[in-house]
């Protein structure tokens, strides 16, 4: 299953809401990495286990399911989890892209892909297009959490 979209910040239609900067935007974005129960209300717990060059190693609790994952960021362009095969758990990844067509205009493209088939009609079919809201909605409260948390100073 492939999955993408695209959020956009700065809408120049939009003169009362405050512009985000490339660097709150992407603070925030490896903020929801470094802190993600900041972002998912449901989540137990999250610890990173490991540090590397260009990202780290997390495990996040759900309950008592436990999740491994590396994170690996490119410095002002994106994010990339990516969750290996676990037990029950599919191999799968996560890549947040900012996105900047022109000057201070920006987009987040939120790319999500994992080793699931799916044929056209099938059953896995509907339950992913239940999935793909959900993204989407997980995807734009990422996006009002960190443009808050700018608006209340937290990013910088």
């Amino acid at each position: 299953m492939k999955f993408t979209h695209l959020i956009e910040i700065n809408d120049p239609l939009l003169p009362l809401v405050d512009l985000l900067t490339r660097e709150q935007l992407w603070l925030g974005l490896v903020l929801r990495a470094k802190a993600p129960k900041l972002f998912v209300p449901y989540l137990d717990g999250c610890s990173i286990t490991a540090h590397s060059g260009s990202g780290f190693s997390r495990e996040l609790q759900y309950g008592d399911l436990v999740i491994r994952d590396e994170v690996t960021l490119t410095p002002g362009h994106s994010v990339h989890y990516a969750i290996p095969q676990q037990k029950d758990i599919a191999p799968s990844s996560l890549t947040m892209t900012i996105e900047e067509p022109q000057p201070d205009l920006f987009f987040v493209r939120f790319s999500y892909e994992d080793s699931q088939h799916e044929e056209e009609g099938s059953v896995d079919a509907f339950y992913n297009e239940f999935r793909h809201s959900a993204y989407q909605e997980a995807d734009i409260d990422t996006v009002r959490l960190i443009r808050q948390m700018a608006q209340d100073g937290e990013l910088h």
